[in-house]
């Protein structure tokens, strides 16, 4: 995520339009937006989910934008900017911040292959491998063809990426082999409607693989709209499999091909997923879980469960329904 200049808080609601008390409001610097679970002082965040309320209780945020029957819940230090949608207003900031954050483009601000085999000289790479400036890459990499590794990225050592492959705001650990096909870090699909109409939601979060994972073919991984998405050491990703926006997947997972996990869900450590099976957003997902093919995962499990079916279920409720 690229920092951005400061804003003052007075400018920032003005300038989006957004109401508030302009007596209460005191000047202050805001530096960076965030979700409420990881706001820190001088940050600006929201508050629309129940499911976060014990994050807004602790929050550590300068500004919270939040509706007026949860404003008991907040803190002493923070400063309340009532709204009746908080996530709309949130999402004017962001883009405020970071105006380009809607598209990635090509910057054709790229290396030629002569200066990439100076740079790097222990990389080898095919045809058609496109990369911008301001990419790190470690040793003893492998580049397929008609790859495409966009500016900020960061591949660590031991890297295999496959053919046809595209990366953009992705930091990409050691020892990581990226199958053909695959896509980091593109746009999440995130919208809103208002008045009948989609409203884009801005995506400014990366995409953090950690070291010893797989991606399989044909895998797309979104980057984060404010978080970042993130796959813990040592987890394989299937063929076709999709990961949403601020998806946060534990370290030792396993996930079958077509598997989807919807926006903002948590998986722990050590769980298997089997094939075709659907989990929703804003979920939590325990360690040690096993979902079967097939599943459709719309509520939290808990460490150490096996469910099945859809509504997903305990293995057992399953196997007795099934008869």
């Amino acid at each position: 995520m690229e920092v951005p200049s400061y804003h003052l808080l007075h400018d920032l609601l003005l300038k989006n339009q957004i109401k508030f008390n302009k007596k209460k409001i005191k000047n202050i610097k805001i530096k960076k937006i965030s979700d409420i679970s990881k706001a820190k002082k001088s940050y600006i965040t929201f508050f629309s989910n129940i499911s976060y309320l014990e994050y807004l209780k602790k929050t550590q945020a300068s500004v919270v934008l939040l509706p007026q029957k949860f404003i008991s819940y907040l803190p002493k230090g923070p400063i309340p900017i009532v709204t009746e949608n908080p996530t709309l207003d949130f999402y004017k900031i962001l883009n405020f911040f970071y105006p380009n954050s809607y598209f990635s483009k090509i910057s054709y601000d790229f290396l030629s292959p002569e200066k990439i085999k100076k740079k790097y000289k222990s990389l080898k790479f095919g045809l058609n491998f496109y990369l911008e400036k301001n990419v790190k890459i470690g040793k003893n990499v492998f580049i397929g063809n008609n790859v495409v590794i966009k500016k900020n990225c960061f591949i660590g050592n031991d890297v295999i990426i496959g053919s046809n492959v595209i990366i953009e705001h992705s930091h990409i650990h050691d020892n990581v082999h990226i199958c053909d096909g695959s896509i980091l870090g593109k746009k999440g699909f995130g919208f809103k409607f208002i008045d009948n109409k989609c409203f884009r939601i801005p995506h400014v979060g990366k995409v953090i693989i950690g070291k010893g994972c797989e991606i399989g073919a044909n895998c797309v991984i979104d980057r984060g709209s404010v978080t970042d998405t993130t796959i813990g050491d040592n987890s394989f990703l299937d063929n076709f499999v999709h990961i949403g926006h601020n998806v946060s997947i534990g370290k030792n997972c396993i996930f079958a091909a077509q598997v989807g996990v919807a926006g903002s869900t948590k998986v722990g450590n050590n769980v298997v997923i089997g094939g075709q099976a659907g989990i929703s957003g804003h979920l939590l997902i325990g360690n040690n879980v096993k979902i079967g093919g097939k599943s459709g995962v719309v509520k939290n499990i808990k460490d150490n469960e096996v469910v099945m079916g859809y509504p997903a279920k305990s293995f057992r409720e399953f196997v007795k329904s099934s008869k």
